[in-house]
């Protein structure tokens, strides 16, 4: 299954940016996980990829956190099923969302000013706050 990798409608991972290979799993299951190599390592070699722009490359580095290697690559592990061919399916799924993702480019935050009427029920309730506290003074000083 080394074909390329649709994202979406505009990107599409060519086969020759990915490379996967498949190790034993750990985990229960048995003699399967010492005979069988059923967990995949995909590898996307970031660096050297022309399907993707800097901009686009450079929020992917930022998504992929601990999955991207010295080397620039990200490496996406799937081990939950004891099939390798489900597990590779896992793992490209799993990369194509984290490219989706990254192909977003990140809302502009425009700054708001606080409602006049919050402000307003701020300052009433800090007033009556410390009218409540002057009250206390005022009755703690008759006592003594």
């Amino acid at each position: 299954m080394s074909s390329d990798l649709v994202v979406g409608a505009r990107v599409t991972i060519p086969a020759s940016d990915l490379a996967w290979s498949a190790v034993r799993s750990s985990g229960p299951g048995g003699q399967n996980v010492n005979k069988v190599s059923s967990k995949v390592e995909l590898r996307f070699c970031l660096a050297t990829t022309l399907a993707l722009d800097e901009p686009t490359k450079e929020r992917l580095r930022a998504l992929a956190g601990n999955r991207l290697d010295a080397d620039g690559s990200i490496v996406m592990v799937a081990q939950a099923s004891r099939n390798q061919l489900r597990n590779l399916r896992d793992a490209r799924e799993r990369l194509a969302e984290l490219i989706r993702a990254a192909l977003a480019p990140p809302r502009i935050r425009r700054p708001t000013r606080v409602p006049r009427g919050a402000v307003r029920a701020r300052l009433t309730a800090k007033r009556h706050r410390a009218e409540t506290k002057r009250e206390r003074k005022r009755s703690g000083e008759d006592e003594r």
